[in-house]
């Protein structure tokens, strides 16, 4: 058992995860790629969930409803995804990637690929599935 609650563990794990998003951020920066890394978490779960609602999609990226219009509006712009409305709820929409999207998620997940070999550079298996052990614990403390 933790004998500190004082320890700040949490900060810990906002400084990593922020410090890893500018690291992957400036990965596609300096690659060219017009993405930022929210649009490739986005454009990286439409790759296995392709025509899924928008809600499901904000749901499985814990995304916000306005957040997630709002990355999407930038993607639809770009022309890495359509939105398709519903036959029976004009309200509801499909995401679907377009052959454009497909190709810069390639390009992005290389980039993305490469950040999380460094970031675990040092660290092996077991490393992992401690970490994944410790963050599913938490996760479900607060739950």
């Amino acid at each position: 058992m933790l004998q500190n609650y004082n320890k700040a563990y949490f900060f810990k794990i906002d400084t990593t995860i922020k410090k890893i998003r500018n690291y992957m951020q400036r990965g596609l920066t300096d690659a060219k790629i017009d993405l930022t890394v929210d649009q490739w978490v986005v454009l990286d779960h439409l790759s296995f969930n392709t025509g899924i609602s928008q809600i499901e999609l904000g749901n499985i990226t814990f995304k916000d409803p306005p957040t997630m219009t709002r990355i999407l509006d930038l993607l639809v712009k770009k022309g890495y995804v359509t939105r398709l409305s519903y036959p029976s709820d004009r309200r509801k929409f499909t995401i679907n990637l377009t052959e454009k999207g497909k190709e810069i998620h390639i390009q992005a997940s290389e980039i993305i690929t490469q950040v999380r070999r460094q970031a675990w550079n040092n660290l092996n298996e077991k490393d992992y599935d401690t970490l994944v052990r410790i963050m599913d614990t938490i996760y479900s403390n607060v739950e």
